[in-house]
């Protein structure tokens, strides 16, 4: 029987196992050049025990930042640190893809180089909020991008992707998830444009395409996709994401993706959706694996596997407070609570300070 601990083969990489450390922001990369540093390669190596590890979201450039120490795969010093982990993570035979990200609308003029405006789609303004260093604050209201700035984000992506390479990463997940700047092109919501990137659904999954393309280009076979369908996260709404995300993914399977990653339900929160939103159409869409997310712990994890209703399973919260999760789950032990006051920002103290199974016996 095909289980939760059986190895698994996504695009041109094996896995030993079919659980996933789920990419988690904890704004410690070092102030000032947000480029990963020896604590964030021990906070990975520890959890190397995954079959992969999602890192946290990775900004693709300095334009699309939106919160303090998250870190960047765009400078010299940001691949060092990158580099740094990968080593870390590959001495205990782990495997890591960086998670690549631009936020978009989701930023403030703080946070930004020169202190311009959050870019995105349409100038929409999201009722979410940022994390400034020290607090959480609203969102600045942002301007819509014009044609050729969009075109210089998929280029950023495709360079992201090719400094993670040369940092010595397995592969990359582009988040197209969570009310980001690719959400924000495909939900009509947050996409108000009349020209090639908005209006009809070919024009507002143009840049999802472009991007998987331009980075697909630069690693083929190891490249995976995040969405989130029914998030309502960063005040993202569509009129139809049974159709909007139906035909996003199947056009999916025409790109040699290594797996499909989404939440089911609300990320963070609850898995139950309102009549006709259904995450199991949307997955059988998918011919290729697909990563399952949200709400998981063991028994639930275990029966998706073994009835086949999900490839691979992601943990957040779970490997953020038990790096030894495989072990735990495989012996059926019990698990570390997270603390919840040490999630963002920080020091060691609720990042590499999590007691590993021998440790809390």
């Amino acid at each position: 029987m095909t289980t939760l601990f059986s190895p698994l083969r996504i695009g041109t990489l094996t896995l030993p196992n079919r659980l996933v450390m789920s990419p988690l922001t904890r704004n410690r990369a070092a102030a000032g050049t947000n480029a990963p540093t020896a604590l964030n390669a021990t906070y990975y190596a520890q959890r190397a025990s995954a079959g992969l590890i999602i890192s946290e979201a990775t900004d693709i450039s300095a334009d699309a930042v939106g919160g303090v120490r998250a870190p960047g795969t765009y400078t010299p010093q940001q691949i060092d640190g990158w580099r740094q982990i990968a080593e870390a993570v590959h001495a205990r035979h782990g495997r890591i893809f960086a998670q690549l990200w631009h936020v978009g609308r989701i930023s403030h003029a703080s946070l930004r180089p020169g202190g311009a405006a959050p870019v995105a789609p349409s100038a929409v303004q999201a009722k979410a909020r940022v994390f400034d260093g020290t607090q959480f604050i609203a969102a600045g209201q942002p301007r819509a991008l014009d044609v050729d700035e969009i075109r210089t984000i998929v280029r950023d992506f495709a360079l992201a992707a090719r400094n993670a390479r040369e940092a010595g990463l397995d592969g990359i997940e582009i988040h197209g998830a969570n009310g980001y700047l690719i959400d924000q092109f495909l939900q009509d919501g947050t996409n108000r444009r009349t020209d090639d990137y908005g209006g009809s659904l070919a024009n507002r999954a143009r840049f999802l395409f472009d991007v998987i393309e331009a980075v697909s280009a630069e690693w083929p076979g190891r490249v995976g996709l995040r969405l989130a369908p029914f998030s309502q996260a960063n005040d993202m709404t569509d009129s139809d994401p049974m159709t909007t995300f139906g035909y996003v993914i199947e056009r999916l399977n025409d790109y040699p993706l290594a797996y499909l990653h989404m939440p089911e339900g609300h990320p963070g929160g609850s898995r139950d959706l309102q009549p006709g939103h259904d995450v199991q159409v949307l997955r059988r869409a998918f011919k290729g694996m697909y990563m399952a997310n949200n709400g998981y712990d063991r028994d639930l994890a275990m029966t998706a596997i073994e009835t086949g209703r999900a490839d691979l399973i992601a943990f957040g919260r779970a490997f953020l407070a038990n790096p030894d999760l495989v072990e735990r789950l495989a012996r059926n032990a019990p698990l570390n609570v997270p603390d919840t006051t040490t999630f963002y920002g920080g020091d060691m103290r609720g990042y590499t300070d999590y007691p590993r199974l021998e440790m809390a016996a």
